[in-house]
């Protein structure tokens, strides 16, 4: 067996999805493990992971509105406001989904469908550094 580890940097823009497939599968390929298990892990508590559809922008779009009417930032609503009005509902968001993804590795690549691919959701209004260990362990 054998194991590699990398912490990925991702500068968001603010609030919505950023692709980060192409990296992933760069670094894992450069790994030369043909059949595993990559483990990916958000290192934060106000943006998270998701495997999405990466063909229609449209997705990404309605995925953000929904997480919008689900969690709002509606003054007075929340006792957490530390850091403003979006930092309790970007909370919110990240625990209603994916902090943690783990994706079998085949054939040296991960092991994901046609139209599926690799998003650091960024659940706050400004933009942020973010970053996301990874861990392949396989031969």
């Amino acid at each position: 067996m054998r194991q590699a580890v990398h912490i990925f940097p991702i500068a968001t823009r603010g609030r919505g999805l950023v692709a980060f497939t192409s990296e992933v599968a760069g670094w894992l390929a450069a790994q030369e493990i043909e059949t595993g298990l990559l483990t990916l892990f958000c290192r934060h508590t106000s943006a998270s992971l998701l495997i999405q559809e990466n063909a229609d922008s449209d997705v990404l779009e309605d995925i953000e509105s929904f997480f919008a009417r689900l969690a709002p930032e509606e003054p007075g609503r929340y006792r957490h406001d530390a850091e403003g009005p979006d930092d309790m509902p970007g909370h919110l968001r990240a625990a209603l989904t994916d902090t943690q993804l783990s994706i079998p590795v085949i054939g040296g690549r991960m092991a994901l469908g046609t139209w599926q691919g690799l998003y650091l959701f960024e659940h706050r209004r400004a933009p942020h550094r973010r970053e996301v260990a990874a861990h392949v362990i396989g031969t």
